[in-house]
Formats: C-alpha cells, structure tokens, sequence
C-alpha cells in the first residue's frame, strides 16, 4: 500500500458517504491481507473508488483498462492505488505478471470476470482471465459483490442505497482435467455463478438459473 492511497482512501470514503449508503457490515469477513483474488461484478464508475476505500487498509489492487492512464487525475489515482492496466481485448502478459507479483506480495487483487460495467447491474458473461491467473499463482478466491449503484442515474435527489456482499473463499482444481477452452468456459462460469448468488435475483443476469452452477472444479475445503 502506497503512503498516497493510505492518504487519498480516507477522505474519498467520506465524500462518498455523501452520495451513498453502503451497508459494508461483510466487509469484516475480507482477510486483512492476501494473497487472494476477489472476483466481483463489475456495474459502473463507482465500483473502484468504493473498493479501494472501504477495503483499506487492507493491501488491494486490481485490473483496470489501460486506456484509464490517459486521464491525468484518473492516472495520478490508479497510481496511487497501485492498479495494474491491463489491454482488453487480448491476454495481456504483462498484466499477468504484475498480478503474480502482488499476490507475491500478499497483496489482494480485485478482479471483474465480465471485463467491463455492465451499467444496468446485471451480470454479463464472464471471461476465463481469473481462472488463468488462480490456476497459475494457486491463491484462493473469494466473491465479493457490490449492488445498488446501479441505480445512480434514478436517486439523483438522495444518497443511493448500496451494498457489499462477501461469500466463500474456494480454490479451482481441475482434477486432472485438460485445460481446454470448455474446461476455462465451465470453471468461469462456476466462478460467476459464485457471485450471481450473492446478488438479487434481478441482478443475476445471464448466471440467473443457479440450479446450473455445478461446482465441479471449485474446492471449498479450508
């Protein structure tokens, strides 16, 4: 953690709580320090800023597009966060090797399988970036969600009610499994359904059926 985020996370929670009302009661059950990957929806501008100060001070990165460098405030921000950009659209090695080193550094990574906001709240399809990275570095995952910012747009009158949700940690095995494109789709979709059930029924999305999660490579044992 950055003296700058040590600094900035303080007073961006408190301007936030001007806007929001974030029941963060779970947040208690995130460990203090990782090495850990939090898969987590992801709905709009607000997920960051939230994460990163209601999580402090606990040592937190995350993915974030690299086209967010090209604002200088945004850029002064995420640097200061310590977030790690990363190119959609292609696997990203550089990204990759970034997040090895933080979870090195017991560090906790924040990562968005959908890969973009989906801005309604509603989950999208996940993509197998998370497996790749959980498989290599071994690390165990754990679910967090956030819900209620989605309706920014319609509170603009009063603070916006959201809410942090946090579930089981679990680690993938494959069990021996081929690490083909259906096993990375099934272990990603495992992972969503994951966070699809600490959601609303309405925010679940495309993961709404939760009859369908197998959990036939994710181990929960301690």
């Amino acid at each position: 953690m950055t003296l700058a985020s040590t600094i900035i996370n303080p007073p961006i929670k408190a301007i936030l709580s001007t806007i929001l009302k974030v029941d963060d009661s779970e947040v208690m059950r995130i460990p203090m320090q990782g090495p850990l990957i939090l898969a987590t929806n992801h709905i709009n501008s607000l997920d960051a800023p939230v994460g990163f100060s209601y999580l402090h001070p606990r040592p937190v990165t995350a993915f974030v597009k690299v086209e967010t460098w090209n604002n200088f405030l945004m850029k002064w921000l995420f640097n200061a966060w310590e977030a790690i950009p990363i190119k959609r659209g292609e696997v990203d090695f550089e990204a990759f090797r970034l997040a090895d080193e933080a979870l090195k550094q017991k560090k906790i990574i924040i990562v968005a399988p959908e890969g973009t906001r989906s801005y309604h709240g509603r989950l999208n399809k996940g993509y197998p970036g998370i497996v790749m990275l959980a498989i290599r570095s071994g690390v165990p995952i754990l679910p967090v969600v956030f819900f209620g910012n989605e309706n920014m747009k319609i509170k603009l009158a009063k603070r916006i009610h959201m809410t942090i949700k946090v579930g089981e940690p679990f680690k993938i095995d494959t069990k021996g499994a081929a690490f083909s494109k259906e096993v990375r789709t099934q272990v990603t979709d495992e992972i969503m359904y994951e966070i699809a059930a600490l959601l609303p029924e309405k925010n679940r999305g495309v993961y709404g059926d939760l009859s369908l999660n197998k959990r036939e490579y994710l181990n929960f044992s301690k």
